[in-house]
């Protein structure tokens, strides 16, 4: 382990899981911006990489906006103003649900924008596996799995 001073004499510890978060970061923040300027490429003029990540995290049937807000950990208002938005942009609807609430699901368009950014998403694992082979990917993906497991402790309550 090494420790690097800054300008004014404060020790900073060298530390391989800010190394991780940080790359973890920008590889997300490198496939986002990739996906969101194909899709934008086949017509989807809204598919910023923020409103893709919003609608990556959403369940292919029925969702509601206290689910979605308690699983991204923002508040019901800013799931509201983000629904609003895509659903101008023709990619989500709400319709009548329980009581007071209202389900917030998939247009057609939005549907086949999930597809397509689905199916680029698989181009990027063919490319992937022919870069890294299959088998360095795979335990990539299964190593992330574990730290976040391994993270789950540290952040409860």
């Amino acid at each position: 382990m090494s420790t690097t001073l800054t300008q004014k004499g404060t020790a900073m510890v060298d530390s391989q899981a800010l190394q991780l978060a940080l790359g973890a970061a920008q590889v997300s923040d490198a496939i986002s911006r990739y996906l969101s300027k194909a899709l934008k490429g086949k017509g989807y003029k809204f598919a910023t990489p923020a409103a893709l990540n919003f609608l990556s995290a959403l369940e292919c049937g029925d969702n509601y906006a206290s689910e979605i807000a308690r699983n991204l950990g923002v508040s019901r208002q800013m799931v509201a103003k983000t629904v609003k938005g895509l659903c101008l942009a023709g990619y989500l609807e709400q319709v009548d649900g329980i009581g007071k609430q209202k389900k917030i699901i998939f247009t057609t368009t939005g549907e086949l924008l999930m597809s397509e950014a689905r199916q680029l998403l698989a181009d990027i694992d063919n490319t992937l596996t022919k870069q890294l082979s299959g088998k360095s990917v795979a335990t990539t993906v299964t190593n992330l799995n574990k730290i976040l497991m391994l993270m789950a402790p540290l952040n409860s309550p």
